[in-house]
């Protein structure tokens, strides 16, 4: 449970973040819980994290600002293990080094800082290039398989853009085709479509006979 102070300060964080969130990051609070903080990282450009979507959360001591939070990120990134505690200055780590003038915005912007670069620490792995940008382009569809995630972002559940579709498929390769074959229900119902097409052109024909011959007779009586 937060303490008056921690509650106090975590608020006007929010409400600053609203007002001016620092670039490529998204932060907010749980509704539930004042102390646990889920972000989201977009990836900065001319970085293998380009067009990525990185989410994970911060989870704050009622002591704060006095201590440091945990840093975690659920997304796999080829940066970090997925949901680890992260050994950096700004974290439950090194709580010598922790600076109660330190803010959500700081914690995360060294985040950023400390994920675009080589450096090893706790929690930490090593990839290629390459296979960063795989897991960008996969990031956001992995976010969405996250309950979490869908709870707290839900203004970011959008469905994958023709763009990423592409890079995926360019990733992946051209799967395999088969033959498609309508369903039953969508066979039926072509079936009945097709059918009462045919009896309403029919009728429409045998009423226009009917209305020749009436009209026919109409103007032999005249």
């Amino acid at each position: 449970m937060a303490t008056k102070a921690a509650f106090r300060r975590l608020t006007k964080e929010y409400m600053e973040l609203q007002k001016n969130p620092p670039p490529f990051i998204l932060a907010r609070p749980t509704e539930s819980n004042i102390l646990e903080w889920h972000y989201v990282i977009q990836g900065p450009p001319d970085t293998p994290y380009q067009g990525g979507e990185y989410y994970g959360r911060l989870n704050f001591p009622s002591e704060y600002p006095y201590k440091p939070p945990s840093i975690r990120m659920s997304t796999p990134s080829g940066r970090f293990q997925t949901d680890t505690r992260l050994c950096l200055t700004m974290s439950d780590f090194h709580p010598s080094l922790w600076n109660p003038s330190w803010s959500v915005a700081t914690i995360l912007n060294g985040l950023l800082s400390f994920m675009t670069t080589d450096e090893n620490t706790t929690g930490s792995i090593k990839t290629s290039d390459a296979e960063k940008r795989i897991y960008a382009s996969r990031s956001h569809r992995a976010n969405l398989r996250l309950i979490k995630f869908r709870e707290v972002f839900p203004d970011l559940c959008t469905a994958p853009s023709d763009e990423e579709i592409i890079r995926l498929r360019r990733r992946k390769g051209p799967a395999p085709t088969s033959p498609t074959r309508p369903s039953p229900d969508t066979s039926n119902r072509n079936t009945i479509t097709r059918t009462v097409s045919r009896w309403l052109f029919v009728l429409v024909v045998f009423l226009y006979l009917i209305l020749s011959k009436l009209a026919s007779r109409s103007a032999s009586d005249n």
